[in-house]
This record gives C-alpha cells, structure tokens and sequence, in this order.
C-alpha cells in the first residue's frame, strides 16, 4: 500500500484490500480523496494510539513521554486531537480525519466527558445546517460530522460497565457507534468469546444503539453483502489487537506482538479482527456509515434540533430512533461532502 507522498509501506496489506463491495466503487472517483471522519473514545491504557497508527500503517501519533511519577494520581482533562493522513485502499483515495479523546474516563465522574464528546458531534451537524440554509453556500466548507466512533471497551472478561453503557446509549444516537475490544489478545481464546456474548447480551438488554451492519429493507443487497453483514453482526463486538513491530516471515513482512509464549499476528484472522474491521472503515463499508451518518442520524438530529428537542435528554430519548436502519430521504438542501 502506498501513504500520502506515494512511497510503498513495508508492511503486509490487508488480506481484504483487494476485494471492496460494488457500494464502494462509485467514490472512486472522488478525484481529491474522499474525506471519512473516524473518532476513537477509550480509557487509557485500552491500546487507541496503537490502533490508530496500525490503522495508518504509519507513525501518526509518536510514543508519548512517561509521565511523571509525582503527578501520576493527577488526572488529565479530556482533550480532543485531530490527526489527517491522506490514504488509498483499492484504489480509492481517502482523506482520513482521526479525533482521539485521550482523558477518557480518567476521572472518577465521567458525565463531563460525556457531555463534550456529544456536543463535539452535535456541534459539526450545527455547522451543516448552517451551512445548508446559507443562501450561498461556501464551495470550500469541510463536512467533518463523525461517520464512525469506535468505542474501546475494557477487557475484562466480565460485561459492560456503566460507564460502556452510559456512553453508548447516549451517543448511539448522533454517530455510527462500533463496539470494539481493546487488547483483546489478554484473553484466552474461550475467555474472548464469552465476552464477546455478554457485550452483545447487554446491547441487547439495554437497548444499546450500535451500528449493526443492516440489510436493506428494499431488497437492494445481493447475497454476497446480505452473508458479508450477517458474518460482521456475529463478529461484534471487534476483538483487536494493534503493534507496529514487523517481522519477515517466509520472505513476507508481518505485524506481530511478541510474547514469552509465541506470537499474535495482528492481520491474522485467527488472533484478531483488526484486519477485517479496518476493511470494514476504509473499504466496504465506507459508502454504508457515510450515508447512513447522513440520511439517518444527521436527518434525526435536524429534525430535533428544528423542533427545539435537542440536548442529553433528548439524546437518551431517542436512541431507539437511532435503531432504525430505514433510509431516510436526505433534506433537497443537504451537504454532503
């Protein structure tokens, strides 16, 4: 695969990124890459940086310094960072936003975090509709609503904790939220599918409104894509493993995390879903959770926000709406990048 400036990465491509979906090849032509907005939210610890920069293929955000022992019990605010790194996947390029949210959860109440991570969305479907009701509209003016949150949960082998709870319910509702399992490789093999159930088990419960790759309700999907969300939906929540070390294995370079007792290899079906969950952002469903951020939950929020229920309540209210995988017909005055 080749970054931004053209030059090859030495590392193995994904074993997907020649297979893309027939929905992803009408944006090919987007001559200046097209732009797909992706927000991590994790406590610490939970391996965001890692998986942002296997993600990439590339150093985006460089080792942090350690901190220092005497302020080790102060918490740090969250804050949120942008990072832009150009892309092509199948020949597709893509201009990658990354919001990362490093504080998360540090503290003991967590309703702050919470309440900025929803007005930062809510805040980016603000400046569409200002900018769908501008009688001239700003050719220049950048689309940057989330088109996909990946929420990181703890590994603990046991299910959600209220705090896994309370963020997806609440913001369900204002982006495309994917459920995924950080450092899954300290589980066993037993241990991960357990958990796996009992995550899915409390969204059930909960009414948690993730994003479930549907079908359409219009017969629209052929076979091949009705059996490709089928096996992602059982797939939930992604168990991901991320590195940047590379070893050459039978003349092939492979990204690995190196343990006394062998080695997990992190584009290996058989240890992780990193590999099929970055080919789900970047390639299959890139089209999916662009549209569906559009005709389904920026067409809800502008809905509320024209009927003056918008905010947390509205929000918690809601989510059920979310749910619904119907396509809405967009607003005739709609921006859509």
């Amino acid at each position: 695969m080749k970054d931004g400036s053209g030059e090859d990465n030495n590392v193995a491509p994904s074993v997907y990124s020649h297979v893309s979906r027939p929905g992803s090849h009408r944006y090919k032509n987007a001559k200046k890459g097209l732009p797909f907005n992706l927000m991590l939210v994790g406590e610490s610890g939970l391996g965001r940086t890692t998986f942002l920069n296997t993600l990439c293929e590339r150093v985006v955000v460089p080792p942090s310094e350690l901190p220092n022992p005497e302020q080790a019990h102060i918490a740090e605010p969250m804050q949120f960072k942008h990072y832009a790194v150009d892309m092509e996947e199948d020949g597709m390029k893509i201009i990658l936003n990354i919001i990362d949210t490093p504080g998360f959860g540090n503290g003991t109440d967590n309703e702050t975090c919470f309440d900025q991570i929803q007005e930062y969305l809510e805040t980016q479907f603000d400046d569409v509709l200002s900018e769908e009701n501008r009688i001239k509209r700003n050719p220049k003016f950048k689309d940057s609503r989330v088109h996909a949150l990946l929420y990181f949960i703890n590994p603990t082998g046991h299910s959600l904790r209220e705090i896994d709870i309370e963020l997806m319910r609440r913001l369900g509702n204002r982006a495309n939220v994917i459920p995924v399992i950080g450092r899954s490789d300290s589980l066993t093999p037993r241990e991960l599918v357990l958990f796996k159930q009992r995550i899915m088990d409390d969204i059930a419960a909960y009414g948690i409104p993730v994003f479930s790759f549907p079908n359409s309700e219009d017969d629209e999907d052929d076979e091949e894509t009705v059996e490709e969300n089928a096996e992602l939906r059982a797939m939930l929540p992604f168990a991901t493993v991320g590195c940047e070390e590379v070893i050459n294995e039978d003349g092939r370079p492979v990204r690995v995390r190196t343990y006394p007792w062998g080695v997990v290899q992190v584009d290996n079906d058989e240890h992780s879903d990193f590999d099929r969950l970055r080919y789900v952002l970047l390639n299959s469903h890139i089209g999916d959770l662009r549209e569906r951020t559009q005709n389904d939950i920026y067409e809800l929020y502008r809905t509320e926000k024209l009927s003056g229920n918008t905010g947390p309540a509205a929000s918690n209210t809601n989510a059920e709406a979310a749910q619904s995988h119907a396509t809405m017909a967009p607003h005739p005055r709609s921006v859509v990048a």
